[in-house]
């Protein structure tokens, strides 16, 4: 099962960290040992790491309108995400 890390620009760093979309979103996916890292320097850049068992599953599912919605909510901006996949 490969570990992945996203990093991306958010909105409200507080309401980010307290928001249970991420746990709602990712957990019918399987994905499991979701951490959350903030930029010192920067609290609006955050990162996550996961353990993701299907890799296209989270591809897809991340293009779709439930995607959209919980980064919505979550305060994301979608065109800062970059994801990293474990080699």
């Amino acid at each position: 099962m490969p570990t992945i890390v996203i990093h991306h620009s958010v909105d409200d760093t507080k309401h980010w960290l307290a928001s249970s979309k991420r746990e709602e979103f990712f957990g019918p996916l399987g994905v499991t040992n979701i951490r959350t890292f903030t930029n010192p320097q920067d609290p609006t850049q955050v990162a996550l790491t996961m353990d993701v068992p299907n890799l296209d599953a989270l591809m897809a599912s991340l293009q779709g309108p439930e995607a959209a919605a919980a980064m919505k909510h979550d305060g994301v901006h979608p065109d800062s995400l970059v994801m990293y996949v474990e080699s």
